[in-house]
């Protein structure tokens, strides 16, 4: 089948490989866990509610009977919690192949977590951050294992300071200048990550994928009035120009699974809708100055060093 056509059936095998991914239990998430499932791989669903996480789990269960699937409780909001079940996968695994930053969205009022990061930037980026280094060690020697970071095309629009991440502190909240703000932070971690791991040696790589627009419940926390603008399951015209949620899978899935991808490489469709191909990032998330500094802030404020 053409690149430009890739699909869930261009997925190989993946039996025998364990997977993590986070935020599972709903949209994106659920579509990248059931397609990961369907093809053999062990399934970890990493996300903040344990009955939510159990459904999900049983409903891929049902569509691939024979599938492996597990849950482990993740609140990315919460470093403690991102301790926690870095901890649990150290001690029910011995190794993970794939592990999928899914989880992340919008916050509709401004927001201090209880670490004192803004939200959108603690479960966007500082929580990612924390907990890919706190399993990297499960990764790095395991041949053609990845981390997969799902960004975004809001990230062309973000601008971000390293020095500080919590700008709206002294100033109006704007939650599409946060949400831009923390997929940028995503692509930056994304390459400066990749190149951590070609420099070590190890036989892990960092890829990331986004989804274009997609019709999922990304914006299920915002007010009814936000959402009937900005949710393409509310607002018709929006769900003209989105896709589906398994459509928006496959940019996240073939940087996860797609032999011939290359660390350091972003995948999703060129524009809203499509098949995912091999798309290039803004400048800025290329600045490897502005990767340092981000990287050398999110090790001081998460305390976790790679």
């Amino acid at each position: 089948m053409a690149a430009q056509h890739w699909t869930d059936h261009d997925i190989p095998e993946l039996h025998g490989r364990t997977a993590v991914v986070t935020g599972a239990n709903t949209g994106l998430g659920f579509a990248i866990a059931t397609a990961l499932a369907r093809h053999g791989a062990a399934v970890v669903l990493a996300c903040r509610s344990e009955e939510r996480a159990a459904a999900a789990a049983e409903r891929i269960r049902v569509s691939a009977p024979d599938s492996d699937v597990r849950t482990v409780l993740l609140d990315l909001a919460s470093q403690a919690s991102v301790r926690v079940a870095a901890q649990r996968l150290h001690d029910e695994y011995d190794h993970i192949d794939l592990l999928v930053n899914n989880a992340g969205g919008f916050r509709p009022k401004y927001a201090v977590t209880e670490d004192g990061f803004e939200a959108t930037i603690a479960v966007n980026h500082l929580g990612p951050f924390a907990f890919t280094g706190l399993v990297r060690d499960m990764m790095t020697g395991t041949p053609g294992s990845r981390v997969v970071i799902v960004g975004s095309n809001g990230h062309r629009n973000g601008t971000i300071d390293p020095a500080d991440l919590n700008p709206e502190r002294d100033k109006k909240y704007r939650y599409i200048a946060a949400y831009n703000r923390a997929k940028l932070a995503n692509l930056l971690f994304t390459y400066e990550l990749n190149r951590r791991l070609e420099a070590d040696g190890a036989q892990t790589i960092a890829l990331a994928g986004h989804a274009g627009l997609a019709r999922t419940d990304g914006a299920r926390d915002m007010s009814w009035m936000v959402r009937t603008v900005i949710s393409p399951k509310v607002n018709p015209i929006m769900r003209m120009i989105s896709q589906s949620a398994a459509m928006g899978a496959l940019g996240p899935l073939r940087a996860a699974t797609d032999p011939d991808a290359r660390g350091g490489e972003y995948y999703g469709p060129r524009g809203n809708t499509g098949y995912p191909v091999r798309v290039d990032s803004v400048g800025a998330s290329h600045d490897t100055d502005l990767q340092l500094r981000l990287w050398e802030a999110s090790e001081r404020l998460t305390k976790v060093t790679y």
